[in-house]
């Protein structure tokens, strides 16, 4: 299957970025390189754009769309989380612009093996990066019912959280979960028939937990954004697009304590903490995708575009 990707809120990343013809861009989800075709498209020879991943089916669909853009575009198999020192190993400390798109692709989503979906029966796996070993197989069988609630519940925003973890661990002891076609009808069966005809599938939410989970999406989010902000040159922007709550409320949360990090109680009259902003935060409010966007691509729906601006 072709790694087919329709890139969300693309225009308004690529103004936001405010992009130098001369300048370093990073993409730390390059995907099919959707908005890393029309940044490249930005640049002179001067310019260079670097294109991170961990899933290799997008490294090779990318590499490929990218391909007319020559020595200007590098691309590096590896999880955004370690962007700061892949960069250095290229000899890059500084650079002018960074994008992540943080949602999971329609090619993941649509090819069956990976186990990203409830549509479609195929092995328990949602791994994004193939190298590492842990897999939803590895979650759905063998964290603890509690572990399984907490996931659910925080993860997947799920009010049936406790009866679908009790319904998992109850089904397992007959024998391992082991696709997604069975993991999905124990889900239906956790969660009462009026309430499935009001929210869309009803495994959606507890899908959503357990590949968070199994990717450490939130976990790598929070532990890279301030280092993502220092490597910025001045006037230097991030752009981050989210599909999740749990997603904006990390990078709203990170942007505003980069923009003010005065720790220093609200009755002092000057700052004594010598914490120094790092930039300011463009996006007072996220942008949303606009009506037309959200007709022609249900994807963009729940997204959000957050910017900050390094000083």
């Amino acid at each position: 299957m072709a790694f087919k990707h329709k890139s969300v809120l693309l225009d308004e990343t690529i103004e936001g970025l405010n992009i130098k013809p001369d300048g370093i861009y990073v993409d730390g989800t390059l995907g099919g390189g959707g908005h890393a075709y029309e940044v490249c498209r930005r640049l002179n020879n001067k310019g260079s754009f670097i294109g991170i991943d961990q899933d290799a089916s997008a490294i090779e669909a990318a590499s490929i769309r990218l391909s007319d853009f020559g020595e200007r575009v590098t691309i590096i198999r590896s999880n955004y989380c370690d962007m700061k020192s892949r960069l250095h190993e290229k000899g890059i400390d500084k650079v002018d612009g960074i994008v992540l798109d943080l949602g999971v692709s329609s090619y993941q989503l649509d090819t069956a093996d990976r186990g990203f979906s409830y549509r479609v029966d195929a092995p328990l796996d949602m791994r994004m990066d193939t190298r590492q070993t842990l897999s939803a197989k590895e979650i759905v069988n063998g964290y603890s019912e509690m572990d399984l609630f907490r996931i659910i519940r925080d993860y997947g925003e799920d009010k049936f959280a406790k009866n679908i973890a009790k319904h998992i661990v109850m089904a397992r002891e007959k024998g391992p979960i082991e696709t997604t076609g069975q993991l999905a009808e124990i889900i239906r069966q956790s969660i009462p028939m009026k309430f499935q005809k009001m929210s869309g599938h009803p495994a959606k939410r507890t899908f959503q937990a357990i590949r968070i989970e199994c990717n450490r999406e939130l976990e790598v989010l929070r532990d890279s954004l301030d280092d993502m902000i220092d490597i910025l040159n001045p006037g230097g922007r991030i752009c981050i697009i989210t599909f999740h709550s749990l997603e904006d409320r990390i990078v709203k949360g990170i942007f505003k304590k980069n923009e003010n990090p005065c720790t220093c109680p609200s009755t002092f009259p000057v700052c004594v903490c010598g914490k120094v902003s790092k930039g300011k935060v463009i996006t007072k409010k996220p942008i949303l995708p606009s009506e037309e966007e959200m007709e022609v691509n249900s994807r963009s729906k729940s997204a959000k575009l957050r910017i900050f601006e390094r000083v």
